[in-house]
């Protein structure tokens, strides 16, 4: 079985606790695109795990894979393994793999996104990780690879072949061009191969092997629905493509052996950076949602935005990636809300639409249209089961589904594993 998870809205949704919470069913998990802009925690028991780069699946008894379509900085990589060990959880090639074909994040690349964004006008809001430059490279022709920073002669004749192009864009934006073929960074690079290097492998071979003889593989990826960069709120998006179809493309792995495509929607909306979100809550519930959601980015530590549920852009979403069912996060954030609003449409130049506008500038005008719901004063972080939430927990949960047209499989009240439920 082939199973694709992505998040439905703008990221942060819970895609690494849901992840980790049916790893066991799978033998394989597999990151498909995105790289260390952002994180998934997973909480075990009282210990907390924030991963940027391996998937969730690490710690469980299934093996992780980093496909192709990803793009990676090793240092970071590296820190989580070492990360893991301190915590006794030894991560060896055995248990990790990584793609050669996986484009790297150079020092270079982390200099210009910086740059380049603080000599924006309008920001975008990156996370100045090099991320976009990155795959610039990749479309370009001009990446730095896997397999070549595990190979210290391939290392230096790409690294030569690059760099005048890579300080020429330095220097244009006002930076030390240097940084490109300085000797210590080199040096470190170099290092990080050569720890790397066991763990390479042909990603896209092992899961289509796997399919074969039937086993079952998880897709992972990062970020959200409305942050693709073709689907999402251009240009408030980040440089890959978050939807279900991309695992296919990023892994290397054909359509037709799609079995399942789960996607992970918060209760309510979040969104962290610029562009558009029309049900934002500039209030004391907002502030509340923030604060009881411990809504701040598990890469950046910048705060969330919080809106009401946008119905909208969820139905975008289904379309978009095809789901075939729908885990719900972070329904007891809504707890001791008197009452609850669903974003059911948009009014737009007058007229009253079901559907987001293509345009983000057209979106960014939206104002919702609202339905009223009655909230639950009691807290349900402790409940285990549906049918044992409040009567009112459990009609919002109804009318989501029934507006979705797609059954929720999950339902979340919490950080930990036993916290999250099937609905049936």
């Amino acid at each position: 079985m082939f199973t694709i998870i992505t998040g439905a809205q703008f990221g942060d949704e819970g895609k690494g606790k849901v992840v980790d919470l049916i790893s066991n069913d799978y033998d394989l998990v597999v990151r498909f695109q995105g790289g260390d802009n952002a994180g998934h925690t997973v909480t075990v028991g009282d210990d907390v795990y924030k991963l940027h780069l391996i998937p969730s699946g690490v710690l469980l008894d299934t093996r992780v894979l980093i496909g192709p379509g990803t793009v990676l900085n090793p240092e970071v990589l590296v820190g989580e393994i070492d990360m893991l060990a301190k915590n006794g959880i030894k991560i060896e090639p055995d248990k990790l793999g990584i793609d050669a074909k996986t484009s790297i994040i150079m020092p270079y690349h982390v200099e210009l996104d910086g740059l380049r964004e603080s000599a924006r006008s309008e920001k975008i809001g990156t996370t100045k990780r090099g991320i976009g430059f990155a795959y610039i490279d990749k479309i370009a022709r001009d990446e730095v690879q896997m397999a070549d920073i595990a190979d210290s002669k391939r290392l230096l004749t790409r690294l030569s072949e690059l760099a005048p192009q890579k300080e020429s864009g330095i220097r244009d934006l006002g930076g030390d061009p240097s940084i490109v073929m300085d000797k210590g960074l080199i040096d470190k690079y170099m290092e990080l191969g050569e720890k790397l290097a066991p763990y390479i492998t042909d990603v896209s071979y092992e899961v289509n092997r796997a399919l074969k003889t039937g086993k079952n593989v998880l897709a992972e990826g990062a970020q959200g629905t409305h942050l693709d960069v073709i689907h999402g709120t251009q240009k408030f998006v980040t440089s890959s493509s978050t939807v279900a179809g991309s695992a296919c493309s990023g892994l290397g792995v054909g359509p037709t052996k799609v079995d399942k495509v789960l996607g992970i929607v918060k209760a309510y909306i979040t969104r962290v950076g610029e562009g558009p979100l029309p049900t934002e809550l500039n209030d004391s519930v907002g502030e509340q949602l923030q604060r009881v959601g411990r809504e701040f980015g598990t890469t950046t530590g910048r705060s969330r935005r919080c809106g009401w549920f946008d119905l909208p852009l969820l139905k975008k979403s289904i379309l978009l990636n095809g789901y075939t069912s729908i885990a719900l996060t972070k329904l007891d954030v809504l707890s001791n809300i008197d009452s609850i609003r669903i974003c059911v449409g948009y009014e737009l130049n007058g007229e009253i639409i079901d559907y987001p506008p293509e345009l983000t500038y057209d979106l960014a005008k939206c104002a919702p249209v609202y339905e009223d719901m009655s909230g639950w004063e009691s807290e349900i972080t402790e409940v285990r089961q549906f049918n044992d939430l409040p009567k009112t927990a459990q009609n919002y949960v109804n009318r989501l589904e029934e507006m979705m047209e797609i059954p929720i499989e999950y339902v979340s009240v919490g950080p930990g594993r036993a916290q999250t439920f099937k609905k049936q």
